[in-house]
């Protein structure tokens, strides 16, 4: 994928693969961040508002096969789960039982 070469990887425990769909300038997205910072995980994130072209056309795409409604942050857990928002009862979740 286009976007790929874009992405950061956060290091940190694994709990699993996270993923976040995130804007630069979100403040519920640097929330989440942050959050899983301070728990200590592993995770990768792109900010889709910093793409463009075609990298940016394919991780909206990618974004809206888990989250229709295309809002952010968008949180991918292990490829199966979607978190929409800034939910920090379940990140918490994530990082005690790791899923």
């Amino acid at each position: 994928m286009a976007y790929e070469k874009f992405v950061k990887k956060v290091p940190g425990k694994n709990a699993g693969d996270i993923f976040i769909y995130a804007l630069s300038t979100c403040g519920w997205c640097k929330k989440t961040k942050n959050l899983l910072s301070s728990l200590g995980l592993e995770y990768s994130f792109v900010d889709v508002d910093q793409l463009s072209g075609l990298a940016k056309e394919e991780a909206a795409a990618e974004m809206t096969k888990y989250n229709p409604n295309g809002s952010f942050p968008t949180i991918i857990l292990n490829k199966k789960e979607c978190i929409v928002g800034f939910q920090e009862d379940r990140l918490r979740e994530v990082a005690k039982d790791g899923r």
